[in-house]
């Protein structure tokens, strides 16, 4: 089971948040309300339940292929896609590797 020191997410994470929260407000796409509230989550590096660890592990499965658009550059944040603003507010790449790891030991649990 994931303990609530376990299951605080880490500053790059909360940083990343952060930033797609910043990204978001600054060219208005990108991102639903459940990223949104999950950003705020982030960013405040409160602790996540399993519930939750869960639904950011299924977010990233989804949401990998967002990477292959075409339309703008993965990344650039002059000209961000909604998709990668979406990212970042679920935590970026890094949140993305701490979400499997997570999940990864709720499994053995």
């Amino acid at each position: 089971m994931v303990n609530h020191e376990g299951a605080t997410p880490t500053a790059q994470i909360a940083a990343n948040a952060k930033r797609g929260l910043e990204l978001r407000a600054r060219f208005k796409r990108g991102g639903t309300e459940v990223g949104v509230a999950r950003a705020h989550q982030l960013a405040a590096r409160d602790p996540l339940n399993a519930a939750d660890i869960k639904s950011m592990f299924s977010y990233f499965a989804r949401h990998e292929v967002d990477k292959l658009a075409r339309a703008r550059i993965w990344g650039d944040e002059s000209n961000p896609s909604a998709g990668y603003i979406a990212w970042m507010l679920w935590g970026g790449d890094e949140g993305k590797a701490w979400a499997a790891r997570q999940h990864a030991a709720l499994a053995e649990d």
